[in-house]
């Protein structure tokens, strides 16, 4: 099923010049962008991004204000993928959130080595470079939380004339 998630390229990344890099890991996939932008986030768009009542309620006040501090810090790049499962597909080329659970290969893999303990040793934000959403409910809100409608795009790539 043809579906649309939403990713982002943290400040961290961005900062380390992965931006490409990461990009390029989804294209490989098959998987097309169709959308993209680069935003410095301000603190009250972190708020409708890391909503309160779904992040602290789930990791607690703490880790809902580090993760706040985090995405301000410098500018992220947002981008829509569209395609097969992408958000199945998407996650899996990610890894796990935290990075020293991820599997060499994957994104948080290949360029994190934070964990959760040096996250709250440091009282930071876990360093995980790259955000994608959860499950098709968050994908909808994201996707038109960072995107307005004419900001996104239709259009053939060559994963679509292939038959498989």
């Amino acid at each position: 099923m043809v579906e649309r998630t939403l990713v982002l390229v943290k400040p961290d990344a961005v900062k380390r010049q992965l931006t490409g890099r990461i990009v390029e890991r989804f294209e490989n996939a098959g998987l097309k962008i169709v959308g993209m932008k680069m935003i410095w986030v301000d603190d009250n768009f972190a708020k409708k991004h890391y909503r309160e009542d779904d992040i602290a309620k789930r990791h607690g006040e703490t880790v809902w204000k580090n993760l706040l501090k985090f995405i301000v810090e410098g500018p992220v790049v947002a981008f829509v993928l569209e395609g097969n499962d992408v958000i199945e597909v998407v996650r899996k080329i990610c890894g796990p959130t935290e990075p020293k659970s991820a599997q060499p290969g994957t994104i948080r893999g290949d360029f994190a080595h934070h964990s959760y303990s040096s996250a709250d040793a440091g009282q930071k934000a876990i360093r995980n470079v790259v955000h994608s959403s959860a499950n098709k409910d968050d994908a909808k809100l994201e996707i038109a939380l960072w995107f307005l409608e004419k900001e996104l795009h239709t259009y053939k790539s060559v994963q679509d004339f292939c038959m498989y």
